[in-house]
């Protein structure tokens, strides 16, 4: 009998073992969570909570509460400010005194919801080596994957491979990461601190049109866009989280010209979602009011849309129009326990709920016993046949290490060789760079500065027009994230702008519309 026949068997006879303590394990874990349920569990526990939802022009305020499992929706405000400008701290705090006071909120937690614009949303993959520490990891690779440290951000994650949409790589961890720079949000908390307003959740407003569209229809798949007369802003979001997000302006086009652009963006969004598997249903929410071009864009899209304000929010005591969207997302995300919201607040330091184990413990104790005797006859047989099976694998045991050093030797003379091919097949060589470069520029442009990376470029020159130079080269097939480096100076001597531009390099080989922008500024 050879020494692989023995592996073989020891690894049936371990197979058998797991499935016996499975089965084990489902019969009895029913009985432990019933055990171990805590009359504080958040599906029975009351609780109220007060969401304030910073846009421009405007604060908008959602008060609820739960009671079994049960949200109402208690009442809401929205308080008008300059246009186009987002309200001061003092603002802030003269808008929540008056709703407090009139919801008589006393004792609600409050949730402070402020604008994507604020925020960096993206995802990143570190490897799975990571996942026991991942707020550690993400405090010192921060100033990496964001433009802040961890000193100067607020930020939160979501693992994205347990979340069904990133694809498990074995080796890879995908998160979604959600970050906000303090010195922004701290003027706002320490008004509402200093007169007696605790923030307990920090949350962006996509996150909560997010959580709002998954309680509407228990469904966690969606694709969100908000469409106004001088932009839209938007989110597909897959069990509850903006994995991808999206904006644009709008001002000075026409009907057809706008909805033009944003059905294209939807659309590439669609099909992203279709290539892993995800049908998510679009809804919409229409500042402009315009009755043509709601018409034109259901036509248009060729997708069923559901507006926000005809749907059925789900809410006790609520009306279906007229609502503030982003602050009741806001309490359902911090009320409704299967939302999947992040809160900034935490830095990624997640609080588990302690379970309570002094009323049980002693059946716990009986429930181990009974599963020790249950599993000690077949452990002893077992243990005899695995003594015998280890004796034999002892006398092949220099055979076997000859073996594992050949496969070892195998393994990594096959991994220098995929490196060595992905090299060759997949790096952007710099003379395609530069004689990109030379097409995309106008004749009235020259580079006096290139510095080419694997994965960036860095260009600086003069140009009659610098401005026009972003849209062609973000436009090149190899170029994405294009933007200044540092503001352009005139030159009056050549009469030309000067320019320092900076650009990421795009995976040329994605025809397949797979691989899409995780953020467009």
């Amino acid at each position: 009998m050879t020494g692989m026949t023995y592996v073989k068997k020891m690894t049936s006879v371990a197979s058998d073992l797991g499935a016996t303590v499975n089965r084990v394990w489902a019969a009895v874990r029913p009985i432990g969570r019933i055990l171990t349920f805590s009359p504080a569990d958040d599906m029975i526990a009351p609780q109220k909570n007060l969401s304030v939802s910073i846009d421009k022009g405007n604060i908008s305020i959602a008060y609820a509460s739960r009671f079994l499992s049960r949200i109402s929706l208690k009442g809401f405000r929205e308080y008008s400010f300059q246009e186009d400008r987002y309200p001061q701290p003092e603002d802030l705090l003269s808008a929540l005194s008056l709703a407090f006071n009139e919801f008589n909120a006393s004792g609600s937690d409050i949730t402070l919801i402020i604008p994507k614009a604020w925020t960096v949303i993206r995802t990143v993959e570190f490897p799975s080596t990571v996942k026991e520490n991942i707020p550690d990891v993400l405090s010192y690779e921060l100033d990496r994957l964001t433009p802040f440290t961890a000193t100067e951000a607020f930020f939160d994650f979501r693992v994205l491979n347990e979340a069904g949409w990133a694809e498990d790589k074995g080796d890879r961890l995908s998160l979604l990461l959600m970050a906000a720079k303090t010195d922004r949000i701290i003027p706002y908390m320490d008004i509402l601190n200093e007169n007696g307003f605790d923030v307990s959740r920090l949350t962006v407003k996509l996150s909560a049109i997010g959580a709002l569209c998954s309680y509407m229809d228990k469904k966690a798949d969606t694709l969100f866009v908000e469409i106004s007369d001088k932009g839209y802003e938007g989110g597909l979001f897959i069990n509850g989280l903006p994995l991808h997000n999206f904006s644009g302006a709008l001002t000075g086009l026409d009907e057809k010209s706008k909805i033009d652009i944003i059905t294209a963006e939807i659309k590439s969004f669609m099909d992203a979602a279709k290539s892993q598997g995800k049908a998510p249903q679009v809804v919409t929410l229409l500042k402009d009011k315009s009755p043509a071009l709601r018409e034109l864009f259901k036509s248009r899209l060729g997708l069923p849309v559901r507006i926000m304000g005809e749907m059925d929010i789900g809410l006790r005591s609520a009306p279906h129009k007229d609502i503030p969207f982003a602050a009741v997302g806001g309490v359902i995300q911090s009320l409704w326990t299967e939302a999947n919201g992040l809160n900034l607040l935490t830095k990624g330091r997640h609080k588990k709920q302690k379970t309570p184990l002094a009323l049980t413990i002693l059946l716990m104790l009986a429930i181990a016993i009974i599963w020790i005797f249950y599993l000690i006859a077949p452990l002893r047989v077992e243990e005899k046949r695995l003594q015998e099976i280890a004796r034999q694998i002892g006398a092949k045991k220099e055979e076997a290490k000859k073996v594992g050093a050949l496969k070892k030797e195998a393994e990594a003379l096959g991994a220098e060789i995929t490196v060595i091919n992905n090299f060759k097949q997949d790096r952007i060589m710099t003379m395609n760079i530069l004689k990109e470069l030379t097409a995309t520029l106008s004749k009235t442009s020259w580079i006096s500065r290139a510095r080419i990376t694997t994965t960036s470029v860095d260009i600086e020159g003069y140009a009659s027009a610098a401005t026009e130079l972003l849209p062609k080269l973000e436009a090149s097939k190899y170029f994405r994230k294009v933007e200044f480096a540092s503001p352009t100076i005139r030159d009056p001597r050549l009469n030309a702008d000067r320019f320092n531009i900076k650009m990421e390099i795009e995976d040329t080989k994605n025809s397949t519309g797979e691989k899409i922008k995780n953020e467009k500024k």
